[in-house]
């Protein structure tokens, strides 16, 4: 049965997908048009407020993330579809105000049944989290985790990666680590279905990945410089020869100008609304210790400029500036909670209306950071050819711990990707920031920097993952 299922798995991950957007949205129309009897019609209100609808899910949906079970764990797809529904119901409940106000001809706006949102939101919610842990379990029951194998050149690079295969068990189950120069690497591709290279030397690498393909195997890779060179290419094709062209111009003018209008904007509106938070913290931190409210660092943005970083002070004064660490106890008691809900960055919108910084942009590192990782990684400078950011890709996507290659990767992809639509995306991802219990995960004790040479005595053969 299982296996005659499997064979209509796209059809039925699309049935679930229809069914469930139809139920969101008869749960907001049916609930609305009690009181709207135009909605019922057909007619400019009903007209407009299903297009506004149905465009919101979708824009929305293509900024958070679909409706994808079987790839994505069940939470995170959650917190994507609610977010999603969040903002669609209030943008079209918005137009449906409006056009309540021009049929009526009525020149007061008047918001249309506010206590009625969160009651359909709270349907809604319900309606998801059917769907989403029941797909995912009707798909795992269909398929068991995928035999893999992990291919890498150390063991701190194993450690690495396999932390993060874990986090996935109904996905995958790792049977057989191997060191990327082992002879039989060729038979144990063969005879598991999903490989992982991870920090292979990039000609190796290449054999690996193609000798996957040739035998229709799942390969996963993490990026050097040069995939992101190539994946920010365009084919070209000069006569009858096929090339990929690469054109390094950065931002362009109107790109600059454009972006500038925006930080401005969003920087100044705000501060405006968070205004009342920062004073509640500011007591909070005066109370705690009496201490300095705010904490100023030098740190580094676009073509190596040095500014002063502005932040809540989290850390006890006068103590030794380093990256924080898992339980550090230079870390106030106060200063948790605001690290924990990233209050302590507010005070960088004052850094963006200077311009030093920008809303979306790689996260500004310690000056000494930016020398330890650009010693190890050259590359990591190229982060500075645009302004540093409050919030982009790596702060996202990443944690406080995050390995500086894999920042780097985020932040260049954000480089190399750049546009208007990119940002407005990621600022509204950043929500998904507070949703995330591990987004403030810090770097373990003496375990910041995560790269190892390869010694040829280490056996990483022996390490058994099932221990």
């Amino acid at each position: 049965m299982k296996a005659e299922l499997r064979k209509l798995e796209t059809s039925i991950i699309f049935l679930l997908k229809i069914a469930m957007q139809v139920i969101l949205f008869w749960i907001y129309y049916g609930m609305y048009s009690k009181s709207n009897w135009q909605l019922l019609n057909l007619s400019r209100t009903s007209g407009v407020t299903i297009a506004t609808y149905l465009i919101m899910s979708y824009m929305f949906s293509n900024i958070y993330g679909r409706y994808d079970i079987g790839r994505r764990k069940s939470k995170p797809i959650v917190h994507s579809l609610f977010l999603m529904i969040v903002f669609t119901d209030v943008i079209t409940t918005f137009m449906l105000s409006v056009m309540n106000t021009n049929e009526k001809n009525n020149k007061t706006f008047i918001f249309e049944q506010p206590e009625l949102l969160p009651l359909i939101i709270l349907l809604q919610f319900i309606v998801i989290l059917i769907f989403t842990y029941g797909g995912n379990k009707l798909y795992f029951w269909l398929y068991d985790p995928e035999k893999c194998v992990i291919i890498t050149s150390s063991q701190r690079s194993l450690n690495e990666i396999i932390k993060s295969i874990r986090k996935f068990k109904l996905q995958y189950d790792i049977v057989k680590i191997a060191d990327y120069r082992d002879k039989n690497l060729k038979s144990y591709i063969s005879e598991h279905d999903t490989i992982f290279v991870y920090d292979v030397p990039i000609k190796e690498r290449t054999e690996i990945v193609e000798f996957c393909y040739q035998n229709m195997k799942n390969v996963y890779f993490n990026p050097d410089m040069h995939d992101v060179i190539e994946h920010n290419s365009r084919h070209v094709i000069l006569d009858d020869v096929s090339v990929f062209g690469h054109f390094s111009k950065g931002l362009t003018l109107e790109q600059k100008f454009l972006k500038r209008v925006m930080d401005i904007v969003l920087s100044s509106i705000a501060i405006i609304l968070s205004s009342p938070i920062l004073l509640i913290a500011a007591i909070a931190i005066k109370i705690e210790d009496k201490g300095s409210i705010i904490f100023k660092q030098n740190r580094a943005t676009r073509d190596g400029k040095i500014f002063s970083v502005y932040k809540l002070r989290t850390m006890k004064e006068d103590v030794e500036n380093y990256s924080v660490v898992e339980n550090d106890d230079r870390v106030t008691r106060v200063g948790k909670f605001l690290r924990k809900y990233r209050i302590d960055e507010i005070p960088q919108f004052f850094n963006v209306l200077k311009g030093d910084m920008s809303v979306v942009g790689p996260r500004p590192e310690m000056l000494a950071n930016i020398f330890n990782y650009t010693s190890v990684l050259p590359e990591f400078e190229y982060r500075l050819r645009v302004k540093a950011g409050i919030t982009g890709h790596a702060q996202i996507a990443g944690k406080y711990n995050t390995s500086p290659k894999d920042k780097l990767i985020l932040d260049l992809m954000y480089i190399e990707e750049y546009s208007m639509w990119l940002d407005i995306k990621l600022i509204f991802q950043t929500i998904i920031v507070l949703l995330k219990k591990d987004s403030t995960e810090a770097f373990k004790q003496d375990d910041e920097m995560v790269f190892e040479e390869y010694v040829e005595e280490e056996n990483i053969e022996s390490y058994d993952y099932h221990e």
